[in-house]
């Protein structure tokens, strides 16, 4: 209240001093006029400066206070400049501490001189941009941009007729305009941004509101929400553009017309977006010679990219700078015309379709310092010609079908910074992506590095292990200092030496580069953030201290380290030793020296002793993965305090006892395992249970009881096999939308199999739920899953392919119930050692994915249906032992299953692979599938063929019957016709015999003449 009482009483004593002013009592003192001293104390008195930016206005002469600037003659403040000194800093806390905000009080309406007026990058938190503004008559430049303004942009800005500079980017608050018809009173403006502002009420009229500027030279309307974009315009009176900047928006058509006629374009950038089409572009843009920059990245523009290269020829070779046209559709090979575009020093033309190998007019661009090709399918060698983009700073070939030797030349790039060429750092399936992905080979030398100065940073991995060799001496010293380095699946070998000299290394991977080797101390820069050695063969034991205290991620998993786990003292935030040979037990204190840590992963070692209590105490940890040790003892019950657990992996160990309840409080566990331990109790009913729980492992246990109905409503998989669990299934699993492995097998549930399972919507109809846990993350989840008759491991991201029900082992009864044969997504189907009865049902071929099909040992009955020659997926199944009468059905994939155990202990049951049904051979006694015996088929068979020649017979006979009849009938009973047909008959005949006299005569002559002559 006192602030504004002050604010106020300073206003009032500045209107006082205005109207003294007024009659000549103005005085100025020093340098600066009172009456502009009061306004800049006014306005200082509403604003909050907690770095106190503004603590030298002070005094009498306000010309000398920070950001304000005054006439050399008339002493009146022209400038006040009051953007945030830390503008271009990265740290939004720096900025933010810098910032100046609060309110604006109307006292800078009497700076009437005022021209100048920055308050740009700083946070007035959405307040909206005052009214008064548009009473500086003289502001000639006016920046507010990023300091947090919101509401509607007052028109009265449009009252700024000698404005020239106007900047009112946002792009974090609520800011809008209803209608930019104000713009048509700024005659002078050359510069307008409006990023980030709402423009989308405006419709189709904001171009031409934009349009009644003719001094205008650039226009910034990036992220405006701007949809309708005219693509003609009745006149085009803002052609004086340089720069027109229209990104981000949500454009979704062919470039406008009017666009080719503004020819002093100097950059567009019209990037993410939704544009389409090629063919207006390869036409017209030639018209813009003089543009520096093009930016139509993102967008869908699609057709063979060599048109739109085309016309970048002729003027455009000597003004086109920038070049950028990733993330469209084009297609094609990159043309040599490429090369005329002599200043080219920016192209990308990355994440698009473009094939074949690379042209040898790229060696042409002597000015290029950026390249990216990454993500197409340019396919060939790197061209021998490369060294001579002596500019070159970035080159991107990654993600292509590219090969070959990379070549020496490649050394002479003198100016390069960053090289990627690399693949994909984490297919899904690697052994599917060798022959679609740049496999390197050769080998990789000093001479390829060794005039490199200005390289910082290094990307070179393959699919394919081991092509590509690095064979580098030990003793060399590079000439240039790296800060990242990623090497995966080339060989090293050893532990490159020359690394040692790299102290400003901060990234480092040399993942699967098959180094056989210890860690030589020192080697790490102590500047390293990351660091990956995984998938080595990497020996020896850790070293006890780390040499960076920077290190945020350590991945030495897959390795042959031993001995015990070390105690760091670390704010590392991923640390993985997976699949290693460490030995003791965990350092009882670890949560303590690493306090800072989000996953700890040390599966797959031999670590002994119990769980430490202390990991609860890292607040941040998010994975836990202990898995596959040799650990003993209870499970701590301190696990309440933490609310981003997401992953408790203790499975495959000689943990004991009971599940801590204070696991039902940890609201974002996603994935609770805990097999093949020896816990033992009921199963926990939480009435806090995380409903966020997505897998549920707790197979191979000793637990009791009855599964809780309330099981979490959102798992993925759900394995309680091989425990001691009783009672019946309880329907409400029927709930569980997103489960496709569902394992209760080797229990003791009873009753019947419910009939609701078909509500399993994932297994029904697929992947529909993806888990939500870090891609990025190392963790992968392991599971035996009984398919194919034995017992197999799934792990990681081949686990959510898996599509499993497994109720064996159990003592379920009754029939099974049709509705399961609706489950079309199930991949393995487990049912046997149950007591089930009745048929097979009749529908079970509509499973058309089922691989797996075990039901085996129960007291199944009558025929096996036909239809199960329909799952053509089928590759193991398990009739055995069961009551199954009839013959084997036959055809598709069951020809494939010719084993006969697949069917023993149904002793009624016969046909392929079991032997013949007794009337297959002997014409009596055996039934067919369809249930007609094989005698009484024959017999059918033999009498059908009797039928089919006695009809054959019969039609033959009629034929010439009626044939005969119906010609010479007619002529016996029809006088006019005999006569008619035998002299026809007659005049043939007499024709016949004439052609035969005729050619009897010619043969005669033929023969005397050349007797004649020899006389």
């Amino acid at each position: 209240m006192g602030h504004h009482k002050h604010s106020f009483v300073g206003f009032l004593l500045l209107f006082l001093w205005s109207c003294l002013n007024s009659i000549g009592l103005g005085l100025v003192e020093g340098r600066c006029w009172g009456i502009e001293r009061e306004a800049l104390l006014a306005f200082k008195e509403g604003l909050t400066d907690h770095s106190n930016r503004l603590s030298s206005w002070i005094g009498q002469d306000c010309c000398k206070w920070a950001g304000v600037g005054c006439d050399n003659q008339t002493s009146h403040v022209i400038i006040l400049n009051l953007r945030n000194p830390y503008a271009e800093s990265d740290d939004p806390l720096i900025l933010q501490i810098h910032s100046v905000g609060g309110t604006i009080t109307p006292s800078l309406q009497y700076l009437k001189h005022l021209s100048y007026l920055d308050m740009s990058h700083n946070d007035f938190g959405g307040i909206q941009i005052p009214n008064f503004f548009g009473m500086l008559h003289n502001l000639e430049y006016l920046n507010l941009s990023f300091a947090s303004f919101g509401g509607q942009i007052p028109p009265s800005l449009g009252n700024l007729s000698s404005l020239q500079y106007l900047d009112v980017a946002q792009f974090e608050e609520d800011i809008h305009v209803r209608d930019l018809h104000w713009l048509e009173g700024l005659s002078s403006l050359r510069h307008l941004n409006l990023g980030g502002v709402n423009l989308n009420a405006t419709g189709e009229r904001w171009i031409q509101a934009i349009n009644k500027i003719p001094s205008l030279l650039e226009l910034y309307l990036s992220g405006c929400q701007l949809a309708h974009l005219p693509l003609t315009l009745p006149f085009l009176n803002f052609s004086s553009l340089l720069t027109v900047d229209m990104s981000a928006n949500n454009f979704n058509s062919t470039l406008p017309n009017w666009l080719y006629n503004l020819t002093k374009l100097q950059h567009l950038d019209l990037h993410l977006n939704a544009f389409n089409g090629v063919g207006l572009i390869h036409k017209q843009l030639g018209n813009l010679c003089n543009l520096q920059i093009l930016d139509l990245s993102y967008n869908n523009f699609h057709g063979e990219i060599k048109y739109l290269l085309a016309d970048f020829r002729g003027c455009w070779n000597t003004s086109l700078m920038w070049l950028q046209l990733s993330y469209n559709k084009f297609v094609g090979s990159l043309p040599n015309s490429l090369g005329e575009l002599k200043n080219l020093q920016y192209l990308d033309v990355s994440n698009n379709n473009l094939t074949r190998s690379l042209p040898n007019s790229l060696a042409t661009l002597r000015h290029l310092q950026h390249l990216d090709l990454s993500s197409n399918s340019f396919s060939g060698s790197i061209p021998e010609s490369i060294g001579n983009l002596s500019s070159l700073r970035m080159l991107d070939l990654s993600d292509n079908i590219m090969n070959g030797t990379i070549p020496e030349s490649f050394g002479q790039l003198l100016t390069l910074v960053e090289v990627r060429l690399n693949s994909p750092l984490d297919p899904v399936f690697p052994m599917d992506l060798d022959p679609t992905y740049n496999s390197w080979s050769g080998v990789f030398t000093e001479a390829h590095l060794i005039n490199l100065t200005s390289l910082e940073n290094i990307m070179l991995t393959i699919v394919s292990p081991s092509s590509l060799v690095f064979n580098v001496n030990n003793d060399w010293v590079p000439p240039f200092m790296l800060e990242e380095i990623h090497i995966e699946n080339c060989l090293l070998s050893k532990f490159p030496a020359w690394l040692k000299s790299q102290s400003e290394l901060t990234y480092v991977v040399l993942k699967n580069a098959g180094i056989s080797d210890t860690i030589p101390e020192p080697w790490f820069s102590t500047q390293i953030k990351q660091l990956d050695l995984s998938n080595n063969k990497i020996k020896g034991r850790l070293p006890r201290t780390l040499a960076s205290q920077n290190l945020s991620s350590i991945d030495l998993s897959s390795n042959l380290f031993d001995g015990p786990i070390p105690l760091w003292s670390t704010d590392a935030k991923v640390l993985y030793l997976q699949d290693n040979l460490f030995s003791g037990p965990i350092p009882e204190n670890i949560g303590e020296h690493m306090p800072g840590l989000i996953e700890l992963v040390i599966s797959g070692n031999r670590l002994q002793g119990s769980i430490p209590s202390s990991l609860c105490k890292m607040k941040y940890l998010e994975i836990l993965s202990l898995g596959s040790n040799r650990l003993s003892g209870e499970l701590p019950d301190c696990w309440g305090q933490s609310q981003t657990f997401k992953v408790l992996d203790v499975a495959n160990n000689s943990i004991s006892g009971r599940v801590p309840r204070s696991l039902c409080f940890l609201r974002g566990l996603q994935f609770l395992l805990l097999s093949k331990n020896n816990f033992h109790g009921k199963i926990p009913t939480c009435s806090q249970n995380p409903s966020g729980l997505r897998s549920l492992d707790l197979a191979e246990n000793r637990f009791s009881g009855k599964l809780p109905p309330s099981i979490a409503p959102n798992l993925k998989i759900l394995r309680v096999g091989s425990n001691a669990i009783t009672g019946k299934i309880p329907p409400e699993l029927c709930i569980m939308k997103c489960v496709h492995i569902l394992d209760l097998s080797n229990n003791n549930f009873s009753g019947v199999i419910p009939k609701c399972l078909n509500n399993l919507t994932m297994l029904v109809i697929g992947n529909t739920c993806p888990f939500s846990i870090n891609p990025f993350s190392k963790f992968k989840q392991q599971a035996n899953i009984m398919t194919k008759g034995t017992k197999l491991d799934y792990r990681g991201r081949t686990l959510e392919y898996v599509n499993n029900i497994d109720l064996s082992r159990n003592n379920l009864i009754g029939r099974i119930p049709e509705e399961i044969t609706t489950i079309v997504a199930l991949g393995i189907l487990n049912l046997s050692m149950n007591h089930l009865s009745g048929s097979i049902p009749d529908t079970i071929g509509n499973m058309r994915w089922l691989e797996s099909l075990d039901l085996s040992q129960n007291q199944l009955s009558g025929r096996i249906p036909a239809s199960l020659s329909s799952l053509t997926s089928l590759s193991y199944l398990n009739l055995s032992y069961n009551n199954l009468t009839g013959k084997i059905p036959s055809g598709n994939q069951l020809e494939t299953l010719n084993n006969p155990s697949i069917y023993e202990g149904n002793p009624l049951l016969c046909g392929f692979p079991l032997p013949k049904c007794p009337r297959d051979s002997t014409s009596t006694g055996s039934t067919s599938s369809d249930g007609v015996s094989s005698h009484k088929k024959n017999h059918d068979d033999n009498g059908n063929k009797d039928y089919d020649k006695m009809w054959l017979a019969v039609s033959i006979v009629t034929g010439f019957l009626v044939g005969f009849w119906g010609v010479c009938g007619s002529l016996a009973l029809k006088k006019s016709w005999r006569h008619a047909f035998f002299g026809y008959v007659n005049q043939i005949n007499e024709k016949i015999l004439l052609w035969i006299e005729l050619k009897v005569a010619r043969y005669k002559r033929r023969h005397e003449e050349p007797n004649n002559l020899r006389y």
